[in-house]
């Protein structure tokens, strides 16, 4: 967005610019029939480019005004040249391009505005995509302040998908993704990171974590949507992205080895990784 400004910024400059530019070459070399003014097209589509259609007007009025004072100011050029019919065109044509490129320019940003937010976007749930998520991620890391990622996967998806078909896996991955979202804060960024995966970062502290992530589990348990939950907490758990993420799926895993029994609980206690992240 900040790009996106300055850059409208940088088109204002140059149609002021290139608006006084024109002024002045017209002040010095226009003589009849040379046809300096119609270089006041410039400032006029630049104008417009970034302030719009409305603006592109303004734009277009002004430029048509700047002219006549050109030529009543020009000694070479006719006074009454600034009161002709030609000049009245002159302005519906300012206006008019001012206009039209305005249109155009505003159409085209928010094309672009609503492909760089569905670029972001996971088709099937809404939520935002792996990409968008890692962004999110990784300028919470550079931010510095706490804050606590939490990891999601859902236990039976190719169950659902064997007995049931594809279509109500995605509508379970749906179901997930909207109870996700429902629990958390705006300020909470919820993502769809792969097939049964999803990922979550709130300032939210740990116990809070905690009692919201059991009763996420108690309710998609309730819906048949059993989910396994694992996080990591920044700074306490790392600094850097991967080794967030790696804490929080070690977790993750080491819950899902306990909800499979007593064998599984044995796996967590022999195996030094997830032994000291549980």
């Amino acid at each position: 967005m900040a790009a996106a400004a300055n850059h409208r910024a940088a088109l204002l400059v140059g149609a002021l610019a290139s608006a006084a530019l024109v002024f002045t070459a017209f002040l010095l070399l226009e003589q009849p029939g040379l046809g300096i003014g119609h270089f006041f097209y410039v400032p006029v589509v630049l104008a417009a480019l970034s302030l719009g259609a409305i603006g592109g007007a303004v734009a277009g009025v002004g430029a048509t005004a700047l002219f006549a004072v050109a030529v009543i100011v020009n000694p070479r050029v006719p006074t009454s040249d600034a009161f002709t019919i030609a000049m009245a065109i002159r302005a519906i044509t300012f206006c008019g391009i001012g206009t039209v490129v305005g249109w155009y320019s505003n159409a085209n940003r928010d094309l672009v505005e609503r492909l760089r937010e569905q670029a972001d976007r996971d088709f099937g749930t809404g939520l935002l995509n792996a990409r968008a998520f890692d962004e999110a991620l990784n300028a919470r890391c550079v931010d510095g302040r706490p804050f606590v990622l939490l990891l999601a996967d859902m236990d039976d998806l190719k169950r659902t998908n064997d007995a049931h078909g594809h279509e109500a896996g995605n509508r379970a991955i749906g179901r997930v993704g909207a109870t996700l979202s429902g629990c958390f804060t705006r300020d909470a960024v919820v993502a769809r990171i792969g097939g049964d995966e999803f990922a979550v970062l709130t300032s939210t502290t740990e116990d809070e974590l905690a009692e919201i992530a059991a009763a996420l589990s108690t309710a998609l348990q309730r819906e048949n949507l059993p989910t396994t939950f694992g996080w990591a907490a920044a700074p306490a758990d790392g600094s850097v992205a991967t080794q967030l993420f790696r804490k929080a799926d070690d977790r993750l895993y080491a819950a899902k080895l306990l909800r499979r029994g007593p064998q599984s609980a044995l796996r967590i206690a022999t195996q030094e990784p997830f032994a000291s992240s549980a």
